[in-house]
């Protein structure tokens, strides 16, 4: 699956959007909480891939399968994903085990 579009909810702190935008990934970034509305808002439907960056904002990762089902998913952060969306995700990177443009190669590759 070739990645065009990819929305990024989170602070990035280690800066995936920006590698992922040196691929030739056209971005969205939403900083913090969001809804169904602002998932749609974002163009989550007709994007291919989710990155969260936060994991308290993990618990969106639902909500955005529901709105988009091929979506792929990536939470890219330290600590623990909520239990409940621990199977949703494609990929868990921690950003301290795995450099954001390794990360991006391998998705955009």
């Amino acid at each position: 699956m070739s990645v065009q579009r990819a929305v990024i909810l989170g602070a990035d702190e280690h800066g995936l959007g920006d590698a992922l935008a040196d691929e030739g990934v056209s971005l969205t970034r939403l900083a913090g909480p969001t809804t169904r509305d602002g998932l749609r808002e974002a163009g989550i439907e007709e994007t291919d891939l989710l990155v969260v960056t936060e994991t308290a904002l993990a618990t969106a990762i639902p909500v955005a399968r529901e709105l988009a089902a091929d979506l792929r998913v990536v939470v890219y952060a330290g600590g623990t994903v909520p239990e409940f969306v621990r199977g949703q995700p494609a990929l868990i990177v921690d950003p301290d085990l795995m450099a954001a443009g390794t990360v991006a190669e391998e998705l955009v590759g």
